[in-house]
């Protein structure tokens, strides 16, 4: 029996109803049947064809709830009726010296949920089964489901660049992104600033966990926390003025980009010289990671805000994504 989704049939489309087919189960794959799935920016731009990877139909969807229906010969890990999350990634080859090392998020060879292949806005989803992370008790569903591409997207890079619970952290955006990064930061023990734009985010800023909050547009505020930051996190998407943060940097600080602007990020050289600061990036997490970072989220209740809406209202979902009216961020519930 073919499993019911909602694809784009071509760029910038409405989703409508369709029908994946079932194939075979390999000897790695599981089946799982969704019950929630978060409906995340990147699954915008990949309808929109933004990046210029997509092929139609495409089905969207990477940050999937469910429950194991199904499961490979070789599959020891996982149960069936187990809770389990899928996120960005649906494979990697395993084999290179990344993966050897635990770094499968940088194999070249990897492959994404919904690039190519169908996603969870769907009724049910096949994948490796070594790409399905057991959910937590403690972590509500529709809760849970964005941590599996926003929550590991922030978690990673405070664990690849070292933070400690000694350290002045800045998160610049207050978003779908940024009201993680606070609550992790908070929970890793960091003094946590929030850069945003909005000033009538502040009282939300500080709920999330900032210590502080600083308006980006106030500049003798900016100009005053010079030298401040070990690490600052920005998760927007649009187009700043790089060298004042960069200014805010500490020596060895870093400025670490999960966002992607618009347009090309230029910076002056000479504080990245005499400072030795250094900008950086970084995507998902490992699958040690992700694991880690579930457990970690529901040691400390680090919780997405999310608002649910019904799988079959998947095209209203996107419209109040596209709009920026989600606070912050939109499950679809099966």
């Amino acid at each position: 029996m073919p499993i019911k989704a909602f694809a784009a049939l071509e760029a910038k489309s409405r989703l409508q109803a369709f029908e994946v087919p079932v194939t075979p189960l390999g000897e790695q794959d599981v089946l799982v049947t969704i019950s929630h799935c978060g409906l995340c920016h990147s699954d915008i731009h990949l309808i929109d064809n933004d990046w210029q990877v997509s092929s139609y139909p495409l089905v969207p969807g990477h940050e999937v709830i469910g429950t194991v229906s199904k499961r490979g010969a070789g599959v020891q890990h996982l149960q069936l009726g187990q809770r389990v999350g899928i996120g960005w990634q649906r494979s990697a080859c395993l084999t290179c010296e990344y993966c050897i090392r635990g770094d499968e998020n940088l194999c070249t060879a990897q492959q994404a949920t919904c690039v190519g292949h169908f996603g969870g806005f769907a009724s049910a989803i096949q994948i490796d089964g070594r790409f399905a992370f057991p959910i937590p008790e403690a972590l509500r569903s529709e809760q849970a489901a964005p941590l599996l591409c926003g929550g590991i997207t922030v978690y990673a890079p405070l664990r690849t660049y070292g933070i400690t619970p000694n350290m002045k952290i800045g998160v610049i955006g207050i978003g779908g992104l940024g009201h993680l990064a606070l609550q992790f930061a908070r929970a890793f023990g960091c003094d946590v600033t929030a850069f945003s734009s909005t000033p009538d985010k502040e009282a939300e800023a500080i709920h999330f966990g900032a210590h502080h909050f600083v308006s980006s547009t106030d500049k003798d505020k900016m100009q005053s926390l010079a030298n401040h930051f070990d690490f600052i996190l920005s998760t927007v998407h649009v187009d700043l003025n790089w060298n004042a943060y960069v200014n805010l940097l500490r020596p060895d600080g870093k400025l670490c980009f999960v966002g992607i602007p618009q347009s090309e990020i230029k910076v002056m050289a000479f504080p990245l010289i005499a400072g030795r600061r250094s900008i950086c990036g970084s995507p998902i997490g490992s699958r040690t990671l992700m694991n880690e970072m579930l457990q970690f989220a529901a040691f400390h209740s680090i919780q997405a805000k999310t608002e649910t809406m019904p799988m079959a209202k998947v095209n209203e979902a996107i419209e109040h994504v596209r709009s920026n009216k989600a606070r912050y961020r939109v499950v679809l519930e099966v």
